[in-house]
């Protein structure tokens, strides 16, 4: 009789530090297994896409792009064999090319490959390139042609790699500040609050990180139920590349308010929405949190004229819903407006007015019924301003900070960042880094009291030259759902765009299990 041990130990631990989730099935059998406890390991590969900034001649754009310092900084955590730290760069995506009708004329034909030829070229070289954690790197582009982005960050430069890009455009019909955060590709989406009034020109932009194309297909949902479209279906996104819609385009129907779901058949990308609105300004509308029975939306600023929710039950069923602002000191329910009825299939909108009062609040949406927990998608459109002077940004349902989160871009002057606690007291750690062309990085902590909100001007870097970082962590408590609030007044107008502080994702809970069989061999 002969027994062999094999011991197989999480070799499913690496593949997870790559692709962000592990499993592994014990055989049936006369074995014995010992499960241990999950490891949190750093991602060593992550991937962003930047949609192409503005069609406006007079827009002026921002890029910039971080890593934070992690806990293995300086480690040899995610190097390759020949000892690299890895790469974080972010290129220009390649332009799509209309192969419906290809050109005949021969010099034509040439002249066009030779401009294909130099897309190519262009897209190979890096319009970002973060070299070490802890330090933001910017570029700048001006005009309607700068392109859409996407890159790829790996080893020590990939947990919580971030980037933004910040567009000013200080006339016409599209001017505002329009910010987004650099938005991970992935497969769903949900969009409450776009339209395709003849007043708005709402661009859905679909960018594939990827080299095969992907196929996309867009819903729209009114306040009546789903809203025709014969157009939404199939859209196909060649790889490394971005494609713009005009959602009116895609439907005859004019509708005020609607919830867009966006989803791939095949392939993954990324999904942002650009919205205009004559004589009220523009900017970016980013997805909402997957459904869910409560929601927040962090970061109304204390001198909104105007908040208006939309919100949408994706599910068979109506969802009823309590609506409560977290205050500077306490949660209540606005007047008029303390529950809200969502039909299934339908969006719902309800405008909450100047509901703040002069003081920073975070919009809390929880079920009536407890046992009736409803998962909805929302997001709030927030106005400051009145008249010509107004100006507006979006503020979408989003998660908790979690572990860690990081908004980049952030000036000397303008930045606010809200702190909302829903559910009991917490403690987190905001780290402002080194600026990117100077200064030096600092720490501070913030206790937030349950049900309210805390608005903080961050303390921005001594010798601060440049811009810099906002890193949020979770040290204790309940979670904590955060945006940040970036403001650059132009001629009495307060511009201003406002981004989510989602977990970033840079850690991903690997089992560390160990597994013997025994074999008896006759």
């Amino acid at each position: 009789m002969k027994s062999t041990h094999l011991s197989l130990i999480a070799g499913a631990a690496a593949l997870a530090a790559i692709t962000g989730f592990a499993s592994l099935t014990a055989p049936q059998g006369p074995a014995t297994t010992e499960a241990k406890a999950a490891a949190s390991l750093p991602v060593e590969r992550s991937s962003l896409v930047c949609p192409a900034p503005s069609t406006s001649d007079l827009a002026e754009t921002r890029y910039t792009s971080f890593t934070p310092p992690g806990k293995d900084a300086g480690k040899d955590v995610g190097k390759g064999a020949e000892g690299e730290k890895g790469t974080a760069e972010l290129k220009p995506a390649l332009p799509v090319l209309d192969e419906d009708e290809p050109e005949t004329d021969p010099e034509k034909a040439e002249k066009a490959e030779e401009a294909a030829k130099k897309a190519r070229e262009k897209a190979d070289k890096p319009v970002l390139a973060v070299k070490e954690p802890g330090k933001p790197v910017t570029a700048e582009a001006d005009g309607s042609a700068a392109p859409a982005l996407v890159g790829t960050a790996t080893g020590t430069l990939a947990p919580g790699w971030a980037a933004q890009q910040t567009t000013t455009v200080t006339a016409g019909g599209a001017r505002g500040l329009l910010g987004v955060s650099c938005t991970a590709p992935d497969t769903d989406f949900w969009f409450p609050g776009v339209s395709t009034a003849r007043s708005r020109q709402d661009y859905v932009h679909l960018t594939n990180p990827d080299d095969s194309a992907a196929v996309a297909d867009i819903e729209l949902f009114g306040p009546k139920g789903p809203v025709t479209s014969e157009v939404g279906d199939g859209i196909t996104v060649p790889g490394r590349s971005s494609v713009a819609l005009l959602l009116s385009t895609l439907t005859d129907e004019a509708v005020n308010d609607l919830t867009a779901h966006i989803t791939t058949r095949s392939g993954r990308i990324g999904a942002v929405v650009l919205t205009a609105d004559d004589g009220s300004g523009t900017d970016w509308l980013t997805a909402a949190a997957d459904p869910a029975g409560t929601l927040i939306m962090p970061g109304i600023p204390a001198d909104a004229t105007s908040v208006q929710l939309v919100a949408y039950a994706p599910g068979e069923s109506d969802a009823d819903v309590k609506v409560q602002l977290m205050g500077k000191n306490t949660t209540f329910a606005p007047a008029g407006n303390d529950t809200l009825h969502i039909k299934s299939g339908m969006t719902a909108t309800v405008d909450l007015k100047d509901i703040t009062r002069g003081e920073p609040g975070s919009l809390r949406l929880t079920p009536v019924e407890k046992s009736r927990a409803t998962p909805i998608v929302a997001a709030l459109r927030v106005v400051r301003g009145t008249g010509e002077k107004q100006e507006y940004a979006y503020i979408p349902a989003t998660g908790p900070v979690g572990a860690r989160s990081t908004v980049t871009d952030n000036r000397a002057k303008g930045s606010t960042l809200s702190l909302a606690a829903p559910g009991a007291d917490a403690e987190v750690k905001v780290t402002t880094s080194a600026g990117s062309e100077g200064g030096e990085a600092a720490v501070e902590t913030y206790k937030v009291k349950a049900g309210t909100t805390m608005a903080v001007t961050p303390k921005p870097p001594a010798g601060l030259k440049g811009t810099y970082a906002l890193t949020v962590e979770t040290v204790s408590g309940g979670p904590v759902h955060a945006s940040r609030s970036l403001v650059l007044p132009e001629d009495g107008v307060q511009m201003f765009t406002v981004q989510t502080l989602p977990d970033d994702g840079g850690t991903v809970l690997v089992p560390s299990a160990q597994q013997d069989l025994s074999v008896l061999d006759d």
